[in-house]
């Protein structure tokens, strides 16, 4: 119970300062003054209390100085009168101690806190009474210790009391002395007031507390100034950071005098200046490539087209060729196939980059597009010995979608899983919700190593550049493909892990220009989870007989929830890299071993299982090319850079 509450209270504590935290942690300006006030209050709070303590000390013992003198002339004054009465039973006696009481409290107004003068003779209780100068109790001024210290031991004694005077609490310094007589010893007792005393430390109080007050808040406003002066030009700098990364290249600051200020705002200058010139020089060399490479697939249209329009008269005549002279034939068609397509990669890079391309969407089933895509490729897959297995719904999928693009992007997925799938099954599988409908494309083949499934999307990148391509491409379909979910609005995104294969997923909104937030289909394979959670611990996996754990990742639910990164950008400088690529055409005419008849599946499954494992392997990769069963060339033929 108290622990409850006493978790709710620090929760609502958290909850009422959080704004104050919050200003603490983002504000240097004010951890500073809040320091310097702290320490100055401190400091000056100590000071004040020494020097108010010391005075009211000096006070104390001035006056106790005084007094002490005082009391010496007034014991010497009662020894003279009364000296005179030799015994203690003279009549004249207490008229005498009356005088003395009188003379000796110089006529002080008692009543209003003055000097109180008293003579007591407390060895002769039954004989004289006790004579004060005044109608003040002085019962709780003089008490029964000091008596017997004064009466009992003939000692001078002293101390400092409180009492009521005419309702006024009031401080009496007091003291004792015997004096001596010729019938014995009585009792001087000489209380006076210490009221100007107790005024004078009140003020020297009250002066120390204003003037600590008024040092600490001076204190205060010049660390707040100074503060000021070293803040201020980091602010400017962090704001002129700010609009510099915004794309604000000309912003400078302000550069003021001599000091180290000024050369933080001197070289932060020349590294914008610098950055500035690196930036726009790189701009231009990235849109002079660009240009370059759209002028370079405009221009070789109109010659590709002659050497086509030759090359499809000597291939069709091939056989009353000699056998050299008609391979030759083959090979020239399959190159200018290849190098057609890589032009028209080329040109549709150019039309992304020139942000010229468009997005045709209209209302459009995927279902068909998904059947339609693996047909097609039905070829390729029978060639590479392997299984196209289609988990589709059985309703109609609708998106608002360019059809023509979603199409590549599936030609070029598939076919990367066809040709690096190893001879095992490929998955294809279709899932929608409210708001978004993904496709994954699933293969067993070797994977990719951790940090590959974003370079994977480069132009013309290859994790093996020694692996030779068995289906024709360019190097550039995942690329395109990439560019054109991002043109949807949606994602392409990849996982893989050395030898559990790969898988690439697809996502896009249902209503075109609607934000996605999560994914119907999660992006790592549910048997790959399953894989890592049946695992057998290792030393350094986990604690023997500690639990495994399925991390944020890997479940479906988190992978719908978390944020999910776009692909990443496309290098423009990667154009320059590209790698030879082994003749495609040579492989499709040359002939291959006899093969089994692999059918496309096309039986409706559903939706992909959740699960996750950590994302890495090992890849081969190259570019699988979009052919069909006889090996002709498509209208559209898939490339990837895998």
């Amino acid at each position: 119970m108290v622990r409850r509450y006493w978790r709710a209270a620090v929760r609502r504590w958290m909850r009422v300062s959080a704004p104050a935290r919050r200003a603490w942690r983002r504000s240097l300006h004010l951890r500073v003054v809040t320091l310097t006030l702290v320490a100055s209050s401190l400091l000056v709070g100590g000071f004040g209390w020494f020097i108010a303590d010391r005075s009211t000390k000096i006070l104390l013992h001035r006056a106790e100085d005084e007094v002490y003198s005082q009391l010496q002339r007034k014991v010497d004054y009662a020894y003279r009168q009364l000296t005179v009465h030799p015994h203690v039973r003279d009549t004249k006696l207490p008229t005498t101690m009356n005088d003395t009481v009188t003379r000796l409290a110089d006529g002080d107004p008692a009543e209003s806190g003055g000097t109180i003068v008293s003579l007591r003779a407390d060895t002769f209780p039954a004989d004289l009474k006790p004579v004060t100068s005044t109608k003040v109790d002085t019962t709780s001024l003089i008490t029964p210790e000091m008596i017997r210290a004064v009466s009992g031991k003939s000692l001078v004694a002293q101390q400092i009391r409180t009492a009521q005077v005419s309702g006024v609490q009031t401080k009496y310094l007091v003291y004792g002395s015997p004096v001596p007589t010729s019938f014995g010893h009585v009792e001087l007792y000489y209380l006076v007031p210490l009221t100007t005393e107790d005024r004078a430390a009140n003020q020297i109080r009250t002066t120390v507390l204003v003037t600590g007050l008024a040092l600490v808040i001076l204190l205060g406003v010049v660390a707040g100034l100074v503060t000021r002066m070293v803040v201020t030009p980091v602010r400017v700098a962090a704001r002129t950071a700010q609009r510099l990364s915004a794309g604000l290249l000309d912003q400078r600051m302000k550069v003021d005098g001599e000091d180290d200020l000024a050369l933080l705002a001197a070289s932060f200058n020349q590294m914008a200046a610098n950055l500035q010139r690196q930036i726009v020089r790189l701009e231009e060399m990235s849109r002079l490539q660009r240009r370059f490479t759209s002028d370079v697939s405009h221009e070789l249209r109109t010659p590709l087209t002659t050497v086509r329009m030759a090359a499809d008269l000597i291939f069709a005549e091939r056989d009353e060729f000699e056998p050299a002279v008609a391979r030759s034939a083959e090979l020239l068609q399959a190159e200018l196939d290849r190098f057609e397509s890589l032009l028209t990669d080329l040109l549709e890079i150019s039309r992304f980059d020139a942000g010229f391309a468009a997005l045709d969407a209209e209302h459009t089933d995927l279902v068909p597009i998904v059947e339609r895509v693996a047909e097609r490729l039905a070829g390729l897959a029978e060639r590479a010995g392997v299984t196209i297995d289609l988990r589709l719904p059985e309703t109609p999928v609708i998106a608002e979608v360019d059809p023509r693009r979603v199409e590549r992007v599936l030609r070029n997925l598939i076919g990367n899983a066809v040709e690096h799938g190893e001879r095992k099954p490929v998955e294809v599988t279709l899932a929608t919700d409210e708001a978004a409908v993904a496709i994954t494309v699933r293969d067993h083949g070797v994977g990719l190593k951790p940090g590959e499934e974003r370079l994977v999307f480069n132009r013309f990148w290859r994790a093996d550049p020694s692996r030779a391509r068995q289906t024709g491409g360019t190097g550039l379909g995942l690329s395109i493909s990439v560019e054109d979910a991002r043109l949807h609005g949606g994602w392409l995104e990849a996982w893989g892990e050395t030898g559990g294969g790969a898988q690439f997923r697809l996502t896009l909104p249902v209503r075109s220009g609607d934000r996605l937030v999560a994914a119907p289909l999660p992006l790592i394979p549910r048997d790959r989870a399953i894989d890592e959670i049946t695992a057998p611990p290792t030393p350094t996996d986990r604690p023997p007989g500690e639990t495994p754990a399925l991390s944020p990742a890997a479940s479906p639910a988190a992978d719908r929830a978390a944020p999910i990164t776009a692909a990443p950008d496309v290098d423009p400088g990667a154009l320059a890299g590209a790698s030879s690529d082994v003749d495609p055409a040579a492989l499709a005419a040359t002939p291959s071993p006899p093969e089994p008849s692999v059918p496309v599946d096309t039986a409706s499954g559903g939706s992909s299982p959740a699960g996750a494992s950590p994302v890495g392997g090992t890849p081969s990769r190259g570019d699988a090319g979009d052919r069909d069963a006889d090996g002709e060339g498509v209208d559209e033929p898939a490339e990837v850079g895998r």
